[in-house]
């Protein structure tokens, strides 16, 4: 009798071990790094179409790399978003030239992560929306 209960509360044991398993947290770990914005400051210029002004985002980090933007504004409308970082490796670098076409039609950080590159997507999203956040600050 004494096994029977040793063996059923062993079992107990195990299946409450099985259920709260999470492979998640046993899996890979995604680091991901977020920097304050760059030290350096906006640069400003005035053209015939209103002040253009640079801003860079902050430097975000993932598992593939670190990507960092810049943007460029004339008046309140984004006209380029260049790369300052981005990732060495990953399928995220086939990603950003899409990721840049997004922004530039959106005219905000409200664009669709690219299947496939989801880390490196979100990580242009924050720093393209910290750039912004930057130039509305000025």
């Amino acid at each position: 009798m004494k096994k029977t209960i040793l063996v059923v509360a062993l079992s107990i044991a195990g299946f409450i071990a099985v259920w709260r398993f999470e492979p998640d947290a046993m899996g890979t770990t995604t680091t991901t790094t977020a920097t304050p914005p760059s030290a350096s400051a906006p640069s400003t210029s005035a053209g015939s179409s209103g002040t253009t002004v640079t801003v860079p985002g902050s430097a975000q980090g993932s598992e593939f790399g670190t990507v960092q933007v810049q943007v460029t504004f004339s008046g309140s409308r984004i006209t380029d978003v260049q790369l300052l970082q981005q990732p060495d490796s990953g399928r995220g670098i086939d990603a950003l030239p899409q990721l840049r076409q997004e922004a530039l039609q959106a005219q905000s950080s409200h664009i669709d992560t690219v299947s496939g590159a989801t880390q490196t997507s979100e990580s242009y999203i924050q720093s393209l929306q910290a750039a912004i956040d930057a130039k509305g600050s000025r």
